[in-house]
């Protein structure tokens, strides 16, 4: 029999629940209307050729082919408790992150900052989902960093969102039973190359050569990259064959002449810059060999230029 404590209890959490639907119906309703207007604007930078309408179609084929395995991963990203979707990071659009948290958190647990890839054009925090899924399974909090894409931003607001966002981790993820003590970070194609510039940007910054900083490199235990491209001068005439035409991969890097200050395998070399890389971490890199979106001889070739230091 209920009491008028209970009922009392009750009409209290209601309109919680209610302000909380009307939120995330707020939010969705304005991520739509944000995506749909960027693709109008992608649409008129890419032009609307054969090659592009044939990988679209066949895009959407693969999609549909996979749509069982998404619609269960999207069922538990949407309705998990453990899934803390779009905690705002930086006042800028596209500022969020997911946590995916294990059952139990009553002992801090590592943490691996994952930044997505999708060509700089179509990259989203969402995509990290199965990862993230797995790995908090596996006692592993994940944060996945959602960033500006094209033609919202340019890599300059890409390489400053991911800043932002592993700055938000380190400094915040103890309060969600994170370790501090244990974070890891990791980007995979497009998100490797964007993390890959965090980190020679913060080195930069933290050996007195840029502005204050706000988190240290030293608070990462090391860095993953997966099916990188490290390169950029080396990769436009691929891009290029591959459907990213050259003038849009010009705009996103903001022109020829910013494409050796966003390559890390050139970077590294800078004289310039010389008293920043001892700060960077362990760097770990993955590359399939069979890869045709980043060919892997792109992190081989990053692997050379840091043999001798810490990449294993």
């Amino acid at each position: 029999m209920a009491t008028p404590n209970n009922n009392r209890e009750k009409l209290r959490r209601r309109p919680v629940r209610q302000r909380s639907f009307t939120r995330d119906i707020e939010h969705v309703a304005a991520e739509t209307y944000l995506i749909t207007r960027l693709t109008f604007t992608l649409l008129q930078y890419l032009g609307i050729g054969y090659r592009w309408i044939t990988r679209l179609l066949a895009l959407g084929c693969y999609a549909m082919l996979l749509m069982p395995g998404f619609l269960q991963v999207a069922y538990v990203y949407f309705f998990s408790s453990k899934v803390k979707r779009s905690i705002v990071y930086g006042d800028q659009p596209r500022n969020r992150l997911d946590l995916y948290l294990p059952v139990d958190v009553s002992e801090p647990k590592p943490v691996l900052i994952f930044v997505t890839g999708g060509a700089w054009i179509i990259g989203y925090k969402a995509w990290g989902s199965l990862l993230g899924l797995q790995l908090a399974e596996r006692d592993i909090i994940v944060a996945c960093i959602d960033y500006r894409n094209f033609p919202q931003g340019t890599i300059s607001d890409m390489v400053n969102d991911t800043c932002q966002g592993i700055s938000f981790v380190v400094n915040n993820i103890a309060s969600y039973g994170g370790d501090p003590n244990r974070i890891y970070l990791m980007g995979q194609s497009a998100g490797a190359h964007i993390s890959a510039c965090a980190l020679l940007e913060q080195a930069t910054r933290e050996s007195g050569k840029g502005d204050s900083v706000s988190w240290s490199i030293s608070q990462l235990k090391a860095y993953f990259g997966l099916s990188g491209g490290y390169n950029l001068l080396d990769l436009v005439d691929h891009f290029n064959n591959r459907g990213l035409y050259r003038s849009i991969f010009l705009s996103i890097m903001e022109g020829e002449q910013s494409l050796k200050k966003f390559s890390p395998e050139i970077k590294i070399q800078d004289p310039c810059i010389k008293d920043s890389i001892p700060l960077l971490p362990p760097i770990i890199l993955f590359h399939g060999t069979a890869d045709y979106s980043i060919p892997s001889i792109a992190s081989l070739l990053m692997l050379s230029r840091r043999r001798g230091q810490k990449l294993i």
